[in-house]
Parts: C-alpha cells; structure tokens; sequence
C-alpha cells in the first residue's frame, strides 16, 4: 500500500475563492483599451490560465498589440490587489483542513498560475501561509498549467515521488496540469468542498487503492 505524504493545493478556486477577482481585474485593465472578455470565454477557455497566456491569445484572436501586455499585466495586478484587500478572508474550514493535515504529518504547499505577490498576499491574508512548506507561481516556472511543470517542481521540492501525492484543483486547466504528474489528483468545484474531512476520505481511498 502507498502512503500518501504530501498535499499540493491550487489557490484560485480551491484554497482561496478568487476566481471572479482575477476575471474582474483583467476586464478592469482590458476595459482600458475598449476590450473585455466574455463570460463564456471565461468559464470555457481562459479560467485558470496565466495572464500572459490570456493575454497572448487576446492577441492572435482580437489584435491586442503585444506592445501593452506589459502595462495591462501590472495594472490587473494593482486591481487584484485592490480585491484581494477588500475580499480575502479567512474561512475556518480551510485553516482546520490544512492544520489538522499538518498535525498527521503531511508535506503542504500551493502551486498556483498566479503571480507570487497575489499568492503571498492571498494566503497570509488568509492566514494560511504558515501552513505551507513553499509556494510555487507562475513566475517559477517556464510553463504554466495545462502543463504539468509546476506540480512536478513541487513534487521535487516535497521530496516525494508522484504516487505519494495529492493535488487538489477546481478546474480543466489545472486537473490536466495534475493528472499528467501522475499524482493523485481531489477534483474540487469550489473552496467549499475543501475540508478535513473530504480530504481524509480522499487520501484514504488513494491508500486503499494503492
């Protein structure tokens, strides 16, 4: 039987419910140049991924000049920010989820495609941080998820070997990110469903099946 020693999380919808800060601070920024995107194109295509990746495909679909992603990222930030101050939160669920899995033992991290300043800011704010061995963003690796890099590296700074852990993530982009680790992999549909006792069950069946 395979123990499971390790706990990698996803922030945005899973840990932190900021799914609709990051879409309204990026139409925020865009709305600067007379551009947003859609609800559908959100929820279908774009949720989950880095700016920059979004970014790049507002240029090759609507003509975006690369020229002003360097601006529109940094004032998606300075938005984010904003709700992060006015939202963030903590939630009782998710600090007794993450400490009582730190009480038994199990190596934590977050492994997010946000930007390291809305992670840090984020999870302290949330009084999380001090549950995590690391944070990885989109700014420690090269390819953001879909790809699996990221959860890879954290599995190499865990220590642990892919069938030792578990990631949790919420959505298309990230479970495909996850599942290509070779990790096991807690589909979530929103922080909600993120509690101790979920995630026992969860690693519990993973043991089980081992």
């Amino acid at each position: 039987m395979s123990r499971i020693r390790g706990v990698i999380f996803d922030m945005d919808g899973v840990l932190i419910d900021a799914k609709e800060w990051h879409y309204d601070a990026l139409n925020q920024a865009l709305a600067l140049f007379g551009l947003t995107i859609t609800r559908a194109e959100h929820e279908g295509e774009f949720d989950g991924l880095p700016t920059r990746e979004k970014l790049d495909r507002l240029t090759a679909r609507y003509g975006l000049p690369a020229s002003l992603h360097t601006f529109i990222n940094e004032m998606k930030q300075i938005y984010t920010l904003q709700l992060i101050n006015q939202n963030c939160w903590p939630v009782y669920e998710h600090q007794l989820a993450l400490s009582r899995l730190k009480q038994h033992g199990y190596r934590l991290a977050v492994a997010s495609n946000s930007v390291r300043g809305s992670i840090d800011n984020m999870l302290s704010r949330a009084k999380l941080l001090d549950y995590l061995q690391f944070t990885l963003s989109n700014e420690d690796v090269s390819r953001g998820k879909p790809d699996p890099e990221i959860y890879l590296k954290a599995q190499l700074c865990l220590g642990l070997k892919p069938q030792e852990c578990v990631i949790v993530e919420d959505n298309p982009h990230g479970i495909a990110a996850a599942r290509a680790s070779g990790a096991h992999v807690m589909e979530v549909a929103g922080p909600s469903e993120v509690t101790w006792n979920r995630l026992r069950n969860f690693i519990a069946k993973c043991e089980e099946a081992a």
